[in-house]
């Protein structure tokens, strides 16, 4: 467990991207870029940035919304497959959708473009799209399932507690947007009372933070309301309580409902944020670049402070959480992404019209 947080320092790896929101790493130490406005960008080692790439779906951009995650499946390798999260515009407003697509040989575009996953009811909204990625796994190895995380679109917040609709969920799919047998309400008797099969746990609000740890267990943040920003651990079928309980009160003060902060049959958050750091990106640290106190333990990207926070775990990759540092808090910008890349270095986005990459070393 670290003790205290060793002196790190930035490296730019590109700059001039408009308000980026995810990244991936591709082979030969180039990167993959969303912006939120609708553009996929290949970053090359050497940081030259591309045009967008062709082949992408529309995104209704605006607000909170447009092209948000990307992640690489496991054999991109050998299959050039990802898949991209986004704000999907259609009938009724838009909602968070999930799309798998190949990219081309020569990273100009992409091909084989296929939605997996809509989001429902679709409504007018801006906000709260969620719209974190994280690939399955059990006993170490790809399951061919895909986590995504769906915000409660704000104005739909009840909804979260409802499980006739997709909104303020966190849902699992196949790979080929089947739905898995063994998913909690994948099940006649929950068919028969409205549920739908793709949940896998409900009660969230705006996660934008989805992790796996390496024994499999899913991790996830999300926004609270004013306050009560949240970190989870993800159980299958489980109640995570939006907005029947919260850490966090409505905007300008007063409580939500019944200001409750616990009830039967509801999870536990395993670390709160109140006031909110406004939490975006996580990754765990698996490498000894930063000394080896520092691998199993958290990081969290923080928009409204513009740091990253480090949560020390009681045990590697697990338990609660015993210790937070603020990490960078020179850095002054909203950090969007945060991921740990093949070299075992952190890497950060910052989202602003001129966001930046940037690479996380130990001085």
């Amino acid at each position: 467990m670290a003790q205290t947080a060793p002196a790190l320092r930035v490296e730019v790896v590109a700059s001039q991207l408009q308000s980026p929101w995810a990244v991936a790493f591709l082979p030969e130490g180039r990167f993959l870029v969303t912006e939120r406005p609708g553009a996929l960008r290949v970053v090359e080692a050497n940081g030259a940035v591309s045009a967008p790439l062709a082949g992408v779906p529309p995104v209704a951009a605006g607000g909170q919304g447009g092209l948000l995650d990307v992640l690489l499946d496991s054999d991109f390798a050998t299959n050039r497959t990802l898949y991209l999260c986004y704000s999907e515009p259609g009938s009724g407003g838009n909602s968070t959708a999930l799309t798998r697509a190949q990219l081309s040989d020569d990273r100009s575009r992409l091909q084989n473009v296929r939605v997996l996953f809509s989001q429902q009811p679709k409504v007018a909204s801006s906000a709260h799209f969620g719209c974190r990625i994280a690939e399955g796994r059990q006993a170490g190895r790809p399951d061919g399932t895909l986590f995504v995380t769906l915000g409660d679109r704000f104005s739909r917040k009840d909804d979260a507690q409802r499980l006739d609709t997709h909104h303020g969920k966190v849902v699992r799919i196949g790979k080929d947007g089947s739905v898995p047998a063994d998913n909690p309400f994948n099940t006649p008797a929950a068919q028969r009372d409205g549920a739908l099969p793709q949940i896998w746990s409900y009660g969230h609000r705006n996660p934008q933070g989805l992790v796996l740890a390496p024994d499999g267990t899913l991790w996830e943040h999300e926004h609270g309301p004013q306050g009560g920003d949240e970190l989870n651990v993800i159980s299958r079928g489980r109640n995570y309580g939006w907005p029947a309980i919260t850490y966090g009160e409505n905007y300008g003060g007063g409580k939500i409902g019944a200001g409750l902060t616990a009830q039967p049959g509801m999870e536990q958050p395993l670390h709160t944020w109140v006031p909110s750091i406004a939490p975006s990106g996580m990754a765990f640290i698996t490498s000894e670049r930063y000394g080896k106190a520092w691998a199993g333990n958290l990081v969290v990207g923080s928009l409204k402070f513009g740091y990253l926070a480090l949560l020390e775990l009681s045990a590697p990759f697990s338990g609660k959480v015993v210790r937070e540092s603020k990490l960078l808090p020179e850095l002054g910008e909203r950090v969007r992404d945060v991921r740990q890349g093949p070299d075992g270095l952190l890497y950060l986005l910052t989202d602003s019209p001129n966001g930046r990459l940037l690479r996380v070393l130990p001085r």
